[in-house]
């Protein structure tokens, strides 16, 4: 039934959890993993860092999260091999919506499995979650594992 995930991922604890569940479907005849973690742009914080990285030329920030996301990636990998499926990852900068958009429309994918972190502030309540808006938007099935 199920052949590709996709696994988007920040790496939280719930994302964590949700690789129980990725194990669990190798059963239903999942064969690949595609592991994406997005860097969200939006963040001020790296926003003014990149921006002075550009003006000093120090590609510095950006090769230290690609570098942090890649050793993410890595544990997830470590995590799933002895499972036996075939795992590819993509590190992307942008909006972690419209990567996942994106990378659902790119890829053959069977499912979308994505942690939710449950929070209720404020913000959240008017912008809606990144899973809840993957639901809303996404064409493929979604499993969304809570906390």
């Amino acid at each position: 039934m199920f052949r590709k995930i996709l696994y988007p991922t920040d790496f939280s604890d719930v994302s964590k959890i949700a690789i129980e569940y990725i194990k669990q479907l190798k059963e239903s005849g999942v064969k690949e993993i595609l592991v994406l973690h997005v860097i969200d742009e939006r963040d001020a914080q790296f926003n003014y860092l990149y921006i002075m990285d550009e003006y000093t030329g120090d590609k510095s920030l950006k090769q230290r999260l690609e570098n942090e996301a890649r050793k993410g990636i890595t544990e997830i990998k470590d995590k799933l091999k002895d499972f036996g499926f075939k795992i590819t990852a993509r590190i992307e900068f942008g909006v972690p919506l419209k990567e996942i958009l994106k990378t659902e429309q790119e890829e053959d994918i069977s499912i979308i499995i994505i942690g939710s972190h449950g929070k209720s502030n404020v913000a959240e309540m008017l912008l809606g979650s990144v899973s809840e808006k993957v639901v809303r938007k996404c064409k493929k099935p979604v499993l969304v594992v809570k906390r």
